[in-house]
């Protein structure tokens, strides 16, 4: 009996940083039926930013990493990067060719549609159309999007909200051309020994059990806003009658300019090292256990000015922690406001602040609404509804190509 042919998938994404798009792509690249077979390719990490390797030994994954594939514009490195792509694709020949966020998606769909692969699939993780660069940089990249966007088979977007803003506000294609496909992880490790983890977070930071520990978990560049999560702190230590420290994960080109920022201040601050010391608030870079640090977190929070999905508040919630958040990107699809937590508008220090107190305050209601948390992810966020999703489209794109 003749054995069926395969789906061959070429995935391409911009890094291996640690962050959502190494998560979607990976657990892509692991479990898609047997009716698949995927060949994933990614650029190398920033030095600013921690590797997310460790995401795919842990999946068995071996990638192709082009390291010439970077982050920011370089005209000789991304031809080289370019080229690299192309070999590949002439190499492996895909059926199917899936780039994921901005940069993987521009070299990537342009040496896909030069070698003729029969159906492009971009997904946009995040974009850059706000709040990044000036207007004149900004309508550069739209008109490359609306190129890319008319080589594509589909554009999937990883919120109904995100949909809206590529489609309606910003324009890049039709609407009929935009699939939503929510992310998907592996939640269940956020449910696994809560207590144990809880205990040993604490006693790794010094945190007393009358202490409520607030965390924002990211990377430390200018889009994040960690300016006013630093001010909404400042100020509930001075105001709360309770006992707050606040951990700051994560580490990133801003970091210089944050720890400036809590010297003007005058805020009790460190920089966490392997040596044990309390402060109101800490800095200490990546932790890669983030289910170790959400267990041992009381509330956790976002304060960007630009997102796709966060991943950090769908895992907040996988681990039963109420959010306080700013209204950005694909929030609304992610948390349930006043239920798994609070969605303010951004950069409004007052009410990012007002309701961080109120969770602090309010010891039944941060425990209420961080129960309500995992009941909405389970489900909605697990990697096996994600690829699903995925098949049933490449198969949809696939027929029309026949």
């Amino acid at each position: 009996m003749k054995e069926k042919k395969k789906i061959k998938v070429l995935r391409i994404i911009n890094r291996f940083n640690l962050g959502g798009p190494t998560f979607n792509a990976a657990y892509l690249t692991k479990y898609l039926s047997d009716d698949f077979e995927t060949l994933l390719v990614g650029g190398d990490k920033d030095d600013s930013e921690e590797s997310s390797t460790f995401i795919l030994n842990q999946l068995g994954l071996e990638p192709i990493i082009i390291s010439e594939m970077r982050r920011d514009i370089g005209f000789k490195e991304d031809k080289i990067a370019y080229q690299k792509l192309k070999k590949i694709i002439q190499e492996f020949k895909p059926d199917i060719v899936h780039t994921h966020a901005s940069k993987a998606g521009t070299l990537g769909r342009m040496a896909a549609a030069k070698c003729k692969v029969p159906v492009i699939v971009h997904t946009f993780h995040g974009h850059v159309f706000h709040s990044y660069f000036g207007k004149t940089k900004t309508a550069i990249f739209k008109n490359i999007e609306r190129y890319l966007a008319r080589k594509s088979s589909a554009i999937i977007a990883i919120s109904d909200i995100q949909k809206r803003e590529l489609s309606e506000e910003h324009k890049i294609c039709k609407t009929s051309k935009i699939k939503v496909v929510p992310l998907g992880f592996d939640l269940s490790r956020f449910q696994e020994n809560q207590a144990e983890k809880r205990s040993s977070f604490r006693h790794h930071y010094l945190l007393d059990d009358d202490e409520i520990a607030i965390g924002i978990i990211g990377r430390l560049v200018p889009i994040k806003n960690h300016q006013l999560f630093i001010d909404a702190v400042n100020q509930l230590t001075k105001k709360s009658n309770k006992k707050v420290r606040a951990f700051i994960i994560g580490d990133g080109e801003e970091k210089e300019n944050l720890l400036n920022y809590c010297k003007e201040l005058k805020l009790d601050f460190i920089e966490f090292n392997k040596e044990p010391q309390k402060a109101n608030l800490t800095f200490t870079s990546w932790i890669k256990e983030i289910d170790w640090a959400n267990a041992g977190l009381d509330i956790i929070a976002l304060s960007s000015l630009n997102e796709g999905t966060p991943v950090s508040l769908i895992e907040a919630q996988a681990s039963n922690k109420p959010i306080v958040t700013t209204n950005v990107g694909g929030v609304e699809n992610v948390v349930l406001n006043n239920q798994t937590g609070f969605i303010v508008p951004p950069n409004d220090l007052k009410q990012f602040y007002n309701a961080l107190y109120q969770l602090v305050e309010d010891d039944e209601l941060r425990i209420s609404m961080g129960k309500e948390g995992w009941n909405h992810v389970k489900e909605k966020y697990h990697y096996t509804r994600l690829v699903n999703d995925i098949e049933k489209l490449y198969v949809s794109l696939l027929n029309k190509t026949k």
